[in-house]
């Protein structure tokens, strides 16, 4: 979300490219408003492949959903739309195991956290797990490692619901081009996941793997070539 703020911020401080966005907005809303049943299906399942897939984002509709449906119904779809994406990747990684995740992800990044993350793994480390990576990754590690549905789901609602909120009052601020506080959200944005980050690698290390991990760059002091350098 740091990344999809700081472009924000970019397209902001441009008027014309500003208003060549509104422009794009309101023609997308005049598509929506036709499609009142379709328009918002179509929006929740582009959130959900959204945070399925690391390549896909659906941050660009936000802007598109405020100026039709206003910012809390869009944030509602935004979050149910995550949700049922972040509950898919489970579903799958449960379900197929790696034979199919080969096909979607590097089941190689994944391996580290799937070593260190198990069925009785706390609550409160799970839920730095989703705020600490990219949402595809806890949910297809934790759908392979079979970690209760149940309590990932409420995990995953305590991050991605308050990012969704955060996502769509980003593109409110968007729409009315008020740079200063998309600033103090890439702030605020930057201190949270850099603290869930290293809350969550300093979790993960056990004591057997503290003299490894002053030299390897992966979580949990595992091996650097089945790793993946965690975002937000």
């Amino acid at each position: 979300m740091i990344g999809v703020a700081v472009l924000v911020v970019a397209l902001s401080a441009s008027a014309a490219l500003h208003e060549s966005l509104l422009g794009v907005f309101e023609a997308a809303k005049g598509v929506l408003v036709a499609h009142p049943v379709a328009g918002p299906v179509v929006f929740v399942v582009l959130a959900a492949v959204s945070a399925m897939l690391a390549f896909f984002s659906s941050a660009a509709l936000v802007p598109a959903g405020v100026v039709t449906w206003g910012t809390w119904p869009t944030a509602a779809l935004l979050g149910l739309g995550w949700l049922l994406g972040g509950l898919f990747a489970y579903g799958l990684a449960r379900g197929f195991g790696r034979p199919l995740l080969a096909h979607l992800t590097s089941v190689d990044a994944l391996a580290p956290y799937e070593r260190r993350i198990g069925r009785g793994t706390p609550f409160g480390i799970i839920v730095l797990f989703q705020l600490a990576l990219p949402s595809e990754v806890p949910g297809y590690v934790l759908g392979l490692v079979r970690y209760p549905v149940l309590k990932y789901v409420a995990a995953l609602a305590c991050v991605e619901l308050p990012y969704a909120v955060a996502t769509v009052w980003l593109g409110q601020e968007f729409v009315a081009r008020e740079v200063l506080p998309i600033l103090a959200l890439v702030a605020v944005g930057a201190i949270v996941g850099a603290v869930a980050i290293r809350a969550f690698r300093r979790h993960l290390v056990t004591p057997e793997d503290a003299p490894a991990s002053a030299h390897d760059t992966t979580p949990g002091g595992t091996r650097p070539d089945h790793g993946r350098a965690a975002s937000s």
